[in-house]
C-alpha cells in the first residue's frame, strides 16, 4: 500500500469514528433525566435527544446509558439525592445537568462498585475514623441499601416517596443519614451517605470520559483548565490565566 492510500485510509478510518460518536465526549442538550420539576426519566424522550445529537452529527451520547441500576425509579431517587447535595445555583449546574447519577452508576457497575482494590476479609468491627472502609458490604450493597432506606424515610416522615418531597424535606432525610440516624443494615448509615458525597462530588469534577462533568461544566465552574498537554508558555505568567479546559478525549483529535 502507498503512502497516499495509506493516509486516506488513516483519514478514513478517523472520520468514521468522528461519525459513529467516540469523539462525540460529554456533550449533551437539555436535561439529563428530564425535566427539573418532577425529575421523571422518559425512555422515549432520552431516545429522541440521543436521535437529534445524532442528527446534529455528535452521535449518540452513549454515557447516558445505565449500566448498574436496573431499576428506573431507584437511579431517579439517586439523581435526586445527588441534586440535593450539588444543587444548580447562580455558579452553574447541578448534579443532574452534569452527569453526576450517569457516573456513579456507571462506578458501581465497575471496579468501584465491587471494591475490588479493598481488603473485604474480616473481621468487621466498627473501626475508628483513621480506618477507612469497614464493611462487609460492597460500595454497591451500600449504596442500593442506602436507596432503599431513604425511601422508606421518606414514606415514614412524610407518608410520600422521596422523589416527590419538597426540597427542605429531602435535606431532611438526607441529614438524618449524615448524623446516624436512621439504621441501615450492615453499615452505617453516615458511611453510606458520605460514599454518596464522594461520588457525587467526583462525578462533578472528574473528567467527561467517565459520564459526569457534562460538557466540562464543573470544570468551568472552578476555571480548572482540565488535561493540558503543556503549560509551558503560561508557566512564568505571574497572572491568572484564563484557559479554555481540555478533556482527555480532546487528545485523540
Amino acid at each position: 500500500m502507498s503512502e497516499e492510500e495509506k493516509h486516506k485510509t488513516d483519514e478514513s478510518r478517523r472520520q468514521f469514528l468522528k461519525n459513529s460518536g467516540y469523539f462525540a465526549g460529554g456533550l449533551v442538550g437539555g436535561g439529563i433525566i428530564g425535566s427539573v420539576i418532577g425529575w421523571q426519566i422518559d425512555d422515549t424522550n432520552e431516545t429522541k435527544n440521543q436521535n437529534e445529537q445524532a442528527n446534529q452529527g455528535n452521535g449518540p451520547n452513549f454515557n447516558r446509558a445505565l449500566k448498574f441500576f436496573k431499576n428506573r425509579g431507584v437511579f431517579e431517587r439517586l439523581a435526586v439525592a445527588t441534586e440535593r447535595i450539588f444543587p444548580e445555583d447562580d455558579h452553574g449546574p447541578g448534579a443532574i445537568d452534569l452527569g453526576v447519577p450517569y457516573f456513579i452508576d456507571h462506578e458501581l457497575a465497575g471496579d468501584y462498585g465491587n471494591n475490588e482494590r479493598i481488603y473485604m476479609s474480616g473481621p468487621f468491627h466498627e473501626g475508628t475514623p483513621y480506618q477507612g472502609f469497614q464493611s462487609r458490604l460492597r460500595r454497591k450493597e451500600i449504596f442500593m441499601e442506602g436507596l432503599r432506606v431513604i425511601e422508606s424515610e421518606s414514606q415514614k416522615e412524610f407518608d410520600d416517596s422521596f422523589v416527590n418531597l419538597e426540597g427542605e424535606q429531602q435535606d431532611e432525610i438526607l441529614a438524618k443519614f449524615a448524623n446516624d440516624e436512621v439504621n441501615l443494615r450492615g453499615v452505617q448509615a453516615s458511611t453510606f451517605f458520605g460514599l454518596l458525597r464522594e461520588a457525587t462530588l467526583a462525578g462533578a469534577f472528574s473528567d467527561p470520559l467517565y459520564g459526569g462533568n457534562t460538557n466540562m461544566e464543573g470544570w468551568r465552574m472552578k476555571e480548572f483548565p482540565g488535561s493540558q498537554m503543556s503549560y509551558m508558555n503560561e508557566i512564568e505568567n505571574e497572572d491568572f490565566v484564563e484557559m479554555e479546559p481540555r478533556a482527555l478525549y480532546d487528545h485523540l483529535h
